[in-house]
């Protein structure tokens, strides 16, 4: 079977006046206009792979908003190929920030009002993608906050640690896990970073606390001993960064987990879907995210999920 190609992309987008423009980029050797978007390289996730895109084709260093799906196709060579895309606002600040220059891959950018957007565009696929961004923009679901779960990496087994559960480390594994999902965490630009205090937990989420800069907080709320005692307090936890809508990343436990994925579903209002069934039962070292809208009644507008595997 032939191997499929992965790819991520972006679709940016900004408020000028009160009109929503999506980017667009004018590919030098394709000769064609498209959205940003690029390969998949060795050790990366997708998330990490769509900032990185984004950053070398256009000099834009931004924070991945929701996901807006994926498209599929077949390249000339014959080989399949998928794209997942996300959605990024971007604010007068980055956009003066970026420093573009025409190259052998991209010879120039432009902002484009939606409806020009969608008949300038050359292929049917990044039409979807610009419509599904248009119909959030319409439904004021465009602009959301990050609630990043992530399991702590493969731990030293129960069975051949002879000190207390809490203090088991990550093995050789759980470190190379953390240390690929970090890139990928930091690409949601998470404002507080919140642990378990077990040992295997913190040390998951310390190459993300390395990337961001942002003080980790440990706390028994979502550790396994506090949940296995009935002690665990993650309905408070969930409830008070939903009232404070900010990004924040979590990492927990196999059996806290659902219980935190079940909370903010509850708080959203969100039903019973395979995407949250699949983030309330992670593999060790695996992380989701759950994409939650900024307005008053907080809305669960999309939910994704990554493995280092």
């Amino acid at each position: 079977m032939t191997e499929t190609v992965l790819a991520a992309g972006v679709v940016c987008w900004r408020l000028v006046g009160k009109q929503a423009k999506v980017l667009l980029v004018h590919r030098t050797q394709h000769k064609d206009v498209s959205l940003p978007k690029g390969k998949l390289d060795p050790g990366e996730l997708l998330p990490q792979t769509a900032q990185r895109e984004l950053l070398e084709e256009t000099g834009l260093a931004v924070h991945l908003g929701a996901p807006l799906g994926e498209v599929h196709y077949t390249l000339p060579n014959g080989r399949p190929k998928t794209v997942y895309y996300w959605s990024a606002e971007i604010d007068d600040h980055t956009l003066e920030l970026a420093k573009f220059r025409p190259n052998g891959e991209i010879s120039g950018l432009e902002w484009l009002p939606i409806d020009k957007a969608i008949k300038k565009v050359s292929y049917s696929h990044d039409v979807e993608m610009i419509e599904a961004l248009a119909a959030r923009i319409k439904n004021k679901t465009a602009r959301t906050f990050p609630i990043v779960v992530a399991r702590h990496g493969k731990a030293v087994p129960p069975g051949t640690w002879d000190g207390p559960d809490a203090t088991r480390p990550l093995m050789q594994r759980g470190v190379d896990q953390s240390a690929t999902i970090a890139p990928s965490m930091a690409a949601f630009a998470p404002e507080k970073i919140i642990t378990s205090t077990a040992v295997r937990c913190v040390s998951t989420i310390a190459p993300l606390a390395g990337l961001t800069g942002v003080p980790v907080k440990e706390t028994t709320a979502i550790s396994q001993e506090a949940y296995e005692e009935g002690q665990s307090r993650v309905p408070e936890l969930v409830a008070k960064q939903l009232k404070r809508k900010t990004a924040v990343a979590l990492c927990s436990h196999g059996p806290v987990i659902p219980q935190i994925i079940r909370e903010v579903a509850l708080l959203t209002g969100a039903g019973d879907t395979a995407s949250l069934r699949h983030a309330a039962y992670p593999g060790t070292g695996d992380f989701s995210v759950l994409h939650v809208s900024l307005g008053k009644t907080p809305q669960l507008v999309a939910v994704e999920s990554h493995t280092p595997s």
